[in-house]
């Protein structure tokens, strides 16, 4: 007979274990649950709140209702006033908690407002500044505004170079900048080539004197042609006539040739220094006139249709130098675009008498230009965005309307009308982001009136509804909402392995459980074969105790 206290029986080893899976079989199914109720609860409580909210209506009594129950709209879905003299609430405002809209006159609604139409009451208008303009035909004027830069007079600059070869002797003017005058010298230059020229002008002089007697006319007409061969030369030379009539006058050749300033005006570069050999490819001085002076100024690409050549410019300097406003010309506009700046030159003409400005010095060209006779609105009125333009019109009543138009480049103070506006029309041009705001804001809500039910956002036809149903209870199944289908609940699986021996849920039966066979023992020598079967039903121990 087989003691079952014993402590090597293996029922009784597999007790600890069994009772473990047990405990966790038993967690597992009460979380189980409690997900059930959970989800279950969910469930029900949107069903009530959205049972709750479609079943709210327009509480008896409000004005603006007829008896009917259903509030009177106009055409574009502005709420018109009720039987007791007061005003509906604007549409897409009226049920919102601090959206209260506001009254709006009966039966005056525009007929050619659109949807986005915004009723504003006078009170109200006074409150946020509105002020309106009328669009009517203007003559545009505008006026051009551009960076320039002072600089030299390119055909009044002029290089002063050699015709002979030789060595400067000395220089006249030695520093550059320096201011000279017409006929001033600039420097003396020692050319051997010169003085042979010279000495042979002399000798045909002789020749010309002698054979002046002869009786011989081809005689006296060959020393005349040579003396004036040679004249010639030394005027190619650039001696003038009065240094010929006084090399005649001392009958002795000038050992060097002086140079002299063209006209009056400044030294821009020097090359000419005392002891340098000189040729005729070498620029010995640079000289600029000042008696005019250019401004280049720069303008964008799109002002260029509005220049001409001999339209007049204002040049003021900066500061306030030199005290006035010059008054000049356009003389030319060059014909390409700079590839940095992406903008085109200009060249305004002015005098500079007396040499008073200083090219290099920065100043501010104005150029007035005057446009046609066309449709215009202020631009104060134009709100841009960049993709489009919008104006705000003001309809008769208190009504406004957001408008999308196309306007031209702009003037001074006025945008010139492409189309969305026609003469004589209102337009608002103070406050009109306020208008605009309001009206993109009257659209949202419609716009959620019509995509979510059971929102009433006043001003909008509505059916009347039965009262709402009694709520589901929780026992139940639970009710689905409008236009949501529910998916079955479904209980997670729970593999079978881990179905033993949950005890407490009615219609789980624990199948048979299959045991290894338990290898033979050794006691007192003799080897002792038995098969151990799993303990009976009735020998296994109760959750509750050993029985």
């Amino acid at each position: 007979m087989t003691d079952r206290t014993n402590p090597e029986d293996p029922g009784t080893q597999s007790d600890p274990a069994r009772r473990q899976f047990q405990d966790a079989g038993e967690r597992r199914t009460a979380l189980l649950r409690y997900g059930l109720v959970a989800i279950i609860s969910l469930l029900i409580g949107g069903g009530l709140m959205f049972l709750a909210l479609r079943g709210e209506r327009t509480p008896a009594g409000v004005p603006g209702e007829h008896a009917g129950g259903h509030s009177a709209t106009t055409s574009e879905g502005a709420a018109a006033p009720g039987a007791g003299g007061e005003n509906a609430a604007g549409p897409g405002t009226k049920g919102m908690p601090g959206m209260e809209g506001q009254a709006q006159p009966a039966g005056e609604h525009p007929t050619q407002a659109s949807g986005s139409t915004v009723f504003i009451s006078p009170a109200r208008q006074q409150l946020i500044g509105v002020r309106t303009a009328l669009v009517e035909h203007r003559a545009l004027a505008t006026t051009i505004r551009a960076v320039g830069t002072l600089a030299y007079d390119e055909t009044r600059v002029t290089q002063v170079n050699t015709k002979v070869a030789g060595w400067i002797e000395r220089v006249y003017v030695d520093y550059v900048g320096k201011p000279v005058r017409r006929g001033e010298p600039l420097f003396s230059v020692y050319s051997p080539d010169l003085v042979a020229t010279q000495s042979e002008y002399l000798l045909a002089l002789k020749a010309r004197d002698q054979f002046a007697s002869s009786q011989v006319p081809e005689t006296r007409a060959s020393s005349e042609s040579l003396l004036a061969a040679t004249r010639q030369r030394l005027t190619l030379w650039d001696i003038s006539d009065a240094q010929i009539a006084e090399l005649e006058k001392t009958r002795q050749p000038r050992r060097s040739l002086t140079l002299h300033a063209p006209f009056t005006g400044i030294v821009l570069e020097r090359n000419a220094f005392a002891g340098q050999y000189v040729t005729p490819e070498i620029a010995a001085f640079k000289l600029a006139d000042l008696s005019t002076i250019w401004v280049i100024g720069q303008v964008f690409e799109y002002e260029l249709a509005q220049i001409a050549v001999g339209q007049e410019a204002d040049i003021d300097f900066p500061y306030g130098e030199y005290g006035r406003t010059i008054k000049g010309r356009i003389g030319f506009i060059y014909p390409d675009i700079d590839p940095q700046t992406r903008r085109a030159r200009v060249r305004v003409e002015f005098g500079n008498t007396g040499g008073t400005f200083k090219p290099g010095t920065y100043v501010t060209v104005s150029i007035k230009t005057r446009g046609g006779h066309v449709l215009a609105v202020p631009k104060e009125a134009v709100i841009d965005t960049g993709a489009k333009q919008v104006a705000i019109v003001a309809l008769p009543n208190g009504y406004f309307e957001p408008r999308e138009i196309k306007v031209g480049q702009p003037t001074d103070e006025f945008y010139p009308v492409l189309s969305g506006l026609a003469a004589g029309d209102q337009i608002v041009t103070s406050a009109q982001f306020l208008v605009d705001s309001e009206a993109n804001l009257q659209s949202a809500m419609q716009a959620m009136s019509m995509s979510m039910p059971g929102m009433d956002m006043g001003g909008q036809k509505k059916p009347a509804s039965p009262p709402p149903p009694p709520p589901t209870p929780p026992s139940g199944k639970p009710q689905e909402m409008p236009g949501m289908t529910m998916p079955p609940v479904k209980a997670p699986s729970v593999p079978q392995d881990q179905m033993d021996d949950m005890p407490g849920m009615p219609g789980m039966k624990k199948p048979a459980t299959k045991k290894p066979p338990v290898p033979p023992k050794k006691s007192g020598g003799h080897d002792q074969h038995r098969l151990l079967t799993p303990p009976a039903a009735s020998d296994a121990p109760h959750p509750g105790g050993a029985r």
